[in-house]
């Protein structure tokens, strides 16, 4: 027998709330059996290195970099998808920010935008400032330069979940604005969200 032969074997995940099983390498990135054995494209392959986010899912409510972690760190635990935010055909309150605020251009990013701010908002427990909002999506790389939209589309995000009287002002282009302080006064309870569930 080939030492080095890719040992393949039967494993359970739970994903976007069904339980499937899948023949494959446990020690393979989670991303690939999430598009190729589940045909799951909301992640994508990006860098491959955990680095730009467009692998993103969630692992028990955390974000994670699916591209980095093995299939067998996932075992046993509730993995989460783009796919799955949405429920009896509603979209998730983030995804719908997205589209009403044309929050994209080729698409590519916007699974680990949105994966990361569905993560940010459902830990705040009050409405985040735009330095909070930079601070969470600073790990999301986008190559078109949309950020400009992606930013209004999580600030229509925030506005929702945070309706309050300057709602208004939070959905408006931050544009002509200098720089701001990138630290937040609402982190996170881990410095580093992904690959530490």
């Amino acid at each position: 027998m080939n030492p080095t032969a890719t040992q393949t074997r039967e494993i359970t995940l739970t994903v976007n709330r069904q339980v499937i099983t899948i023949q494959a390498d446990p020690n393979s990135p989670l991303l690939f059996a999430l598009r190729n054995d589940c045909q799951l494209n909301g992640p994508k392959y990006g860098c491959g290195l955990g680095e730009c986010g467009a692998c993103s899912i969630l692992i028990d409510g955390k974000t994670a970099r699916s591209c980095s972690i093995p299939l067998k760190a996932a075992i046993g635990r509730q993995i989460t998808t783009l796919e799955g935010l949405s429920q009896n055909g509603q979209l998730h309150p983030v995804q719908q920010a997205f589209v009403d605020a044309q929050g994209a251009q080729c698409g590519y990013c916007l699974n680990g935008m949105i994966i990361t701010t569905t993560a940010w908002l459902d830990h705040l427990t009050e409405r985040p400032s735009e330095a909070d909002i930079r601070n969470a999506l600073k790990a999301n790389l986008c190559r078109c330069g949309t950020h400009l939209e992606i930013l209004d589309a999580v600030r229509l995000a925030v506005a929702n979940k945070f309706p309050e009287a300057d709602s208004a002002a939070t959905r408006q282009p931050q544009t002509n604005q200098p720089q701001q302080d990138q630290t937040s006064t609402n982190p996170l309870e881990e410095n580093s969200p992904w690959n530490r569930f």
